[in-house]
């Protein structure tokens, strides 16, 4: 699948986040092998550790409909307000943890400026030494 749809559908899952704290928006979009994707956009609450980040909400959204093989995950974020000026947005270490559990390391990991301006990863390569389900057989 061309980057740059992928990319759109995280800009776009941008713009329903809820982030009257920290004003960080982030928007996910998840593609499963399947070819379906599903979005997610950071959800924040006024007791922070209850707030959950656009990666995992397009996970949860996607294991809830049955998917469990994910192809690549494309990730969109910026202070509210600087939609010109979007940053490089990595997933935090609990993201790249929960995405790990779908994949051995082979997602495609695109954090995104724009449709064209962007940059690829491999989970591996944002989590080398990732624990799995290999760690619990």
């Amino acid at each position: 699948m061309d980057s740059s749809f992928l990319i759109k559908q995280a800009i776009e899952a941008q713009g329903q986040a809820y982030a009257p704290y920290s004003r960080f928006r982030v928007g996910a979009a998840l593609l499963c092998a399947d070819g379906s994707i599903y979005t997610g956009c950071n959800v924040e609450n006024a007791a922070y550790s209850a707030a959950n980040c656009a990666e995992r909400t397009a996970v949860f959204k996607a294991v809830s409909e049955g998917r469990r093989r994910f192809l690549a995950i494309a990730i969109a974020g910026n202070l509210e307000g600087r939609e010109n000026e979007r940053e490089l947005c990595a997933p935090c270490g609990v993201c790249r943890q929960v995405l790990s559990e779908f994949s051995d390391g082979d997602l495609r990991v695109i954090l995104a400026r724009s449709e064209t301006k962007y940059e690829e990863y491999t989970l591996k390569e944002l989590l080398p030494l990732q624990f799995s389900r290999n760690n619990l057989q």
